[in-house]
């Protein structure tokens, strides 16, 4: 995993009051959300702003007395998230059995379920599961193919989805392009080469994490590639085209189009030139990349050179909310992850 994820230290007022409003959103839902990673710092100094801003409650998982011991050495104030020992919990039990009958058809026997339920990730998961937590977040310590397992696991696809995608938020300083000067990348984080189904399905969830997230009310998807509407002939153009054409048919409800450059599709000039007729190109405020290599560029270009704000990877397409951290997060990423997790759920 090599990304950035950016906090507030540097942002500019659009950021600034986009979190203010995911805050405010978290706030009036009142969920629960599990942190498994009860001994990480940043983690631990979080609780205060998340307890405080009433984003979401909070749960740390791990031994009481060394979370506590942690906290106490470096000044964090607890009050107001619960602990709770994966080994002690009075629930275990149950999350045994569950989990062996979730996996027994993959080899695992009650044995193996017992010492895999002792993994805080596992543990939280099943939580989210259970209807014990609303939401969870990890990644500060552990890499996103970590956060990710357990979750695929135990609370598995939404239904109708077939891959999980890792979209960012872009807030582009004065920019009259997009949602004014916001945008949602995807994938750019999970699926290294999907098939134009998936990417059909990344449109979908893209939407929601626009009009959720983002508050962009006509969310626009751009279907992107190196050519717009046949003006190259490629068996990487074809895959757009085909994932336009599925997102289409699939999901009619959707304000999609495709195959489109980057400029046909957000600048209204060059997609009247390259795409009359759509109803969306030179509009797009949603991108979906052709692959991996293309979101993940593009969006720390976005970033560097820009000078966007990039928001995630926020995860999309599992059934319930589990989100996932950069290990080079501060802590005031944190807060705003748990804020938008809770938001999801």
């Amino acid at each position: 995993r090599d990304r950035d994820v950016t906090g507030v230290q540097t942002c500019a007022l659009p950021i600034l009051s986009l979190l203010a409003e995911i805050r405010e959103k978290a706030s009036k839902k009142g969920k629960t959300i599990v942190l498994p990673e009860g001994t990480e710092e940043r983690t631990l100094q979080a609780i205060k702003g998340i307890v405080d801003q009433k984003v979401a409650k909070p749960i740390l998982l791990g031994d009481e007395s060394e979370i506590k011991g942690l906290a106490s050495k470096i000044g964090a104030d607890l009050t107001g998230a619960e602990i709770i020992n994966p080994a002690k919990a009075p629930f275990r039990d149950d999350f045994v059995q569950a989990f062996y009958e979730l996996r027994k058809k993959k080899g695992v026997d009650l044995d193996k379920a017992n010492k895999t339920m002792l993994d805080p990730l596992f543990f939280a998961s099943m939580m989210v599961k259970m209807g014990k937590a609303d939401g969870e977040v990890a990644g500060a310590e552990n890499t996103t193919g970590n956060v990710l397992r357990p979750a695929l696991q135990i609370i598995k696809t939404a239904p109708g989805v077939t891959a999980v995608s890792g979209a960012f938020i872009i807030i582009v300083p004065n920019c009259e392009f997009g949602a004014n000067g916001t945008f949602v990348f995807a994938d750019c984080a999970v699926t290294i080469d999907p098939s134009p189904e998936q990417m059909a399905v990344f449109a979908k969830s893209s939407v929601a994490t626009a009009t959720d997230l983002c508050g962009i009310e006509e969310p626009r998807i751009g279907m992107l590639s190196f050519s717009t509407k046949g003006s190259a002939s490629h068996e990487m153009v074809d895959k757009v085209t085909k994932a336009t054409a599925i997102a289409k048919e699939s999901y009619p409800e959707l304000k999609v189009d495709g195959e489109f450059q980057f400029d046909a599709a957000v600048v209204p000039k060059v997609g009247a030139s390259k795409a009359p007729g759509s109803d969306v190109a030179g509009q797009c405020n949603v991108l979906i990349f052709p692959d991996i290599d293309a979101g993940n560029i593009a969006y720390k270009v976005a970033q560097r050179l820009g000078k966007a704000e990039a928001i995630g990877p926020i995860l999309q397409g599992i059934a319930k909310p589990v989100n996932d951290l950069s290990r080079g997060c501060s802590v005031e990423d944190i807060v705003n992850v748990v804020a938008m997790t809770a938001v999801r759920s």
